[in-house]
């Protein structure tokens, strides 16, 4: 069986992707050329092209890119816009407009799966709307259903001074944010106010994601041969409503609604029908758009190449770290009880996605008794829970900026600590969180485990630039990054490289408590006045003025 036409996929250019399983992620661009960049030697390859739309500085393209998404890597991409003046397939031939650059992990983790992007030549920013490409993403939602169908429309205004019109249909997918993602386009048909289009397959996950009554917008135009094509109106149905077939529910009326506005007697501009419906599954999985991930790494924790193996001789990356930082931070909590919180996992027992899950699968009280009670929950996780993508920080940041902002008056410090594979998929959420967690008592230490690229743990760090969303600066620096790699001693001494990490991970700790109460003019206590001698007697247990809360 072929490829679709208008589609393309990620194993005809990297063979490592026909071996792995990965979720199958659609991305819609108003571009012309993407290009993905290898782990590796970080080469930009071409992934794939749209179609050429003429005459027009607003194209909507049909074409989609079937990309594997694996969340634990840092995808990037970019994305091409050509001015196509020739038939030639040498992009040195055509007017380069701009390009833009993103991961697979922004798309996925953006508001509505929907990023928007400057295009940008060098260092010139096209910030107006035409210059933004928009990427949309759909994680489909497990359908391989294929809906074939056809329709046929009736007396369709005239628009064509010297002929009647040459029509066509566009189709629109509705998106949770109240926009329209273009999904299909019929043939032109010439000449014609009574036209028969052909028959069509689409994916249904392309039709409606999913959701049988989910809008489906059908707009209807005259063709120009300069791209200004002619709108004569337009219907709403519903995948649903389709799926009847033909009958008298699918015929429908073709509105102009600047045309129903002006004229009192406008009844429509025509009517559209459909001719015939039919879905089949497609058994052979070619066109199939969703799978459940089976991750690498961290991947299954039953499997050697994972940062979550479990082995029975040693401890893995992420349990040595919590133990490294957490048996030098945990003197500091009076009650030594510390919530510990995952992200990204499937939960049982009805699979539910969830970025702040209680390790102990407590959710009345996620809080774990010291280190070793950690250690047993994360385990605990390990064997109950399934790692799932994407990977988003901003749920447990402000779950921990919730339980700092309750107890301001410098009586309590939460120190919030991460372990992460270095993998972000809310950037931009999670930058938010951080800079409204700035003006709050805590802190944050994230450790990067494996060998994937920290770029973006390096700028939530801020050391070099301080951090800031929507045009907002963080009060004070409160994160601190690590990668484990830089120490994880040669010679097999666990015991002086996790020393010297819990050393420079907690370096900035107290300046950052010490920031904070100058900020809020909050002064230390006075010593306690020595008391006069007294009887003997048990002694009572005196917590700390400031005791710091962790959050691992």
């Amino acid at each position: 069986m072929e490829q679709p036409e208008d589609m393309a996929s990620l194993s005809e250019f990297d063979s490592l992707a026909g071996s792995i399983p990965a979720t199958k992620v659609e991305i819609t661009v108003s571009l012309c050329v993407m290009y993905t960049q290898g782990m590796e030697n970080k080469q930009w390859r071409e992934f794939g092209r749209t179609e050429v739309i003429d005459n027009t500085l607003n194209p909507d393209f049909v074409r989609k890119f079937i990309v594997d998404y694996f969340f634990e890597e840092k995808q990037n991409l970019r994305f091409d816009l050509y001015d196509v003046d020739s038939k030639s397939p040498d992009l040195s031939k055509h007017d380069f407009l701009g390009q833009a650059f993103c991961t697979l992990g922004e798309i996925v983790g953006s508001p509505g799966s929907r990023l928007e992007k400057p295009l940008t030549i060098g260092a010139f920013s096209l910030n107006s709307r035409t210059g933004k490409p928009m990427p949309a993403v759909s994680n489909g939602g497990g359908l391989r259903d294929v809906a074939t169908m056809q329709f046929c429309a009736n007396k369709l205004d005239k628009k064509d001074f010297f002929g009647k019109s040459d029509p066509f249909l566009v189709f629109y997918r509705s998106n949770e944010d109240g926009t329209f993602t273009i999904c299909h386009k019929t043939e032109v048909m010439k000449n014609t106010l009574n036209p028969v289009w052909q028959t069509f397959s689409i994916p249904v996950r392309a039709l409606c994601n999913g959701d049988y009554d989910r809008t489906i917008k059908v707009e209807v135009y005259d063709w120009d041969r300069d791209g200004s094509h002619d709108f004569i109106g337009e219907f709403t149905t519903s995948y649903r409503e389709l799926a009847r077939g033909q009958s008298q529910f699918n015929i429908y009326e073709v509105v102009n609604p600047k045309k129903k506005m002006k004229k009192k007697k406008y009844v429509n501009s025509g009517t559209v029908t459909l001719l015939s419906f039919a879905v089949e599954s497609d058994f052979f999985g070619f066109r199939e758009l969703a799978r459940v991930p089976v991750s690498r790494v961290p991947g299954n924790p039953s499997q050697s190449t994972s940062l979550h193996y479990m082995s029975p001789y040693q401890l893995n990356a992420y349990a040595l770290a919590l133990t490294a930082v957490g048996e030098i931070i945990q003197h500091y909590d009076s009650d030594k009880m510390f919530p510990a919180l995952g992200f990204g996992a499937k939960l049982p027992p009805d699979g539910r996605v969830s970025h702040e899950f209680p390790l102990n699968g407590n959710q009345e009280n996620p809080s774990c008794c010291g280190i070793d009670g950690i250690l047993e929950a994360y385990h605990h996780s390990l064997r109950t829970v399934q790692l799932y993508g994407p990977t988003n920080f901003a749920p447990v940041v402000t779950h921990v900026a919730r339980t700092a902002a309750a107890v301001q008056d410098g009586s309590q410090y939460s120190v919030l600590l991460i372990i992460t594979d270095g993998v972000i998929s809310d950037m931009a959420q999670t930058k938010e969180a951080i800079v409204n967690a700035a003006k709050l008592p805590m802190s944050i230490i994230i450790i990067g485990v494996g060998q994937a690229e920290f770029d973006a743990m390096v700028e939530l760090d801020g050391d070099d630039v301080r951090i800031s969303s929507r045009g907002k600066l963080a009060e004070r620096d409160i994160v601190q990054f690590v990668p484990f790699r830089d120490y994880v001693d040669r010679t097999g001494n666990h015991v002086l490289s996790m020393a010297r990490l819990a050393r420079d991970v907690l370096a900035e700790i107290p300046d950052q408590l010490v920031s904070y109460m100058k900020s809020q003019g909050i002064r230390p206590r006075p010593p306690p006045v020595a008391p006069e001698p007294s009887p003997p007697q048990s002694p009572a247990h005196t917590p700390p003025a400031s005791p710091l809360h962790t959050h691992i």
